[in-house]
């Protein structure tokens, strides 16, 4: 039997309604540790997959290869613009020094299996993402989904070895809040839900 009221209930909808995304450039140390980063990874193993086919992982960025992944970040920004200028180069440059905790998701999504479609294999990392971003709530940390045409450059395929069938799909960023701000108001739930049968508004 449903229970709508428990305790339970009532702190994962405190938990989720207080996940806020949290610009990188506000995330600091201390960053989660060896423990909490494994208690993140599990909620992330908990997310929906269709016939365990596991299509997607994440990829951390540890402190001594964040030089290089600027760098990779400045050689992707060359490569769509050859005639970016030195302040442009850094600031590519310096987006890889930021969080605490940086992980790339990357997802198989085509390739191995036409049966489980390259939507389902998102879906099932969009799934494993806000559960790691809960969990990492849960424990006090900021978080954020980053992108950017980066992602797409042949620089950063290189950088993270990614294999033909994969692609990166966003970096996890996590750490301490280093100034508390509000977030833009939740939709409303008439804008996203719909009984079948009655009228749209």
């Amino acid at each position: 039997m449903a229970h709508t009221e428990t305790d339970t209930v009532m702190w994962a909808d405190a938990l989720m309604q207080s996940r806020r995304t949290v610009l990188p450039k506000r995330l600091v140390g201390p960053g989660p540790d060896a423990h909490q980063q494994g208690l993140m990874l599990r909620a992330a193993a908990a997310a929906p997959d269709h016939g365990q086919r596991l299509p997607w992982r994440l990829v951390e960025v540890p402190a001594s290869e964040r030089v290089r992944l600027g760098d990779a970040f400045a050689q992707a920004l060359l490569e769509r613009d050859p005639h970016a200028n030195a302040r442009e180069l850094a600031q590519a440059r310096e987006k890889a020094l930021r969080a605490p905790w940086l992980l790339l998701a990357v997802c198989r999504t085509r390739g191995d299996d036409p049966e489980v479609p390259p939507a389902e294999r998102l879906i099932s990392l969009g799934c494993a993402t806000q559960n790691l971003l809960l969990m990492a709530s849960a424990m006090g940390f900021g978080s954020a989904i980053t992108s950017g045409k980066a992602l797409s450059s042949a620089a950063l395929r290189q950088f993270f070895s990614l294999h033909e069938q994969e692609d990166a799909q966003c970096f996890i960023n996590v750490g301490t809040v280093s100034e508390a701000r509000s977030g833009p108001p939740r939709p409303d739930i008439g804008r996203f839900f719909q009984v079948l049968g009655t009228p749209t508004t």
